[in-house]
């Protein structure tokens, strides 16, 4: 029997997700990169557990998707790219800087709102945001070596490919169907 119960852990974690993607806003403010990256990163993780929780406790709701979204759009849309326009673009790039980094957050909205109406696949269609988000991120870490340049490369390619309609595996998915073999 479904328990209200069942579905507090996984919105726990997502609110944790949500959490880390607020605080990643909050430490670019303070000039912490690194830590500020780091809070995407811990998104992430918190990103990944609360699906895999949620489908272990057969806890899914339409509730929990869109407490998902909402958070994901903080955590891998909106701070990656006021990340990358605060650390990178508003220094050698400011113009262009917001167009890039404003259209890395709609394509991730697109993208989660695609999702959500969607039936369920073996499959993402579009590259996950929570990809997305986590790999700018990550380069973030190496801004004193990559140029500009890429970082406004990678950001339009990510949003293209968030909206796009290639398949991705989905990773959790595919590994319990190889482990069951």
């Amino acid at each position: 029997m479904f328990s209200m119960n069942n579905r507090i852990l996984p919105a726990i974690f997502t609110l944790a997700n949500l959490m880390c993607g607020f605080l990643a806003i909050i430490l670019a403010f303070y000039n912490s990169m690194h830590a500020a990256s780091a809070m995407i990163m811990l998104s992430v993780l918190f990103d990944t557990l609360d699906g895999r929780i949620a489908r272990k406790l057969k806890a899914d709701s339409d509730f929990g998707k869109e407490l998902d979204s909402l958070s994901d759009i903080v955590s891998f849309g909106l701070a990656p790219a006021i990340l990358v326009y605060f650390f990178v673009f508003h220094i050698y790039l400011p113009f262009w800087g917001i167009w890039v980094s404003a259209f890395f957050v709609l394509c991730g909205a697109v993208r989660l709102a695609r999702f959500n109406t969607l039936p369920h696949t073996d499959y993402f269609i579009g590259l996950p945001i929570t990809f997305a988000g986590g790999f700018v991120a990550f380069l973030l870490l190496f801004s004193n070596t990559l140029p500009t340049l890429s970082y406004l490369l990678v950001m339009v390619i990510l949003g293209f490919l968030m909206v796009s309609s290639v398949r991705v595996p989905k990773w959790g998915r595919s590994m319990e169907q190889i482990n069951k073999c």
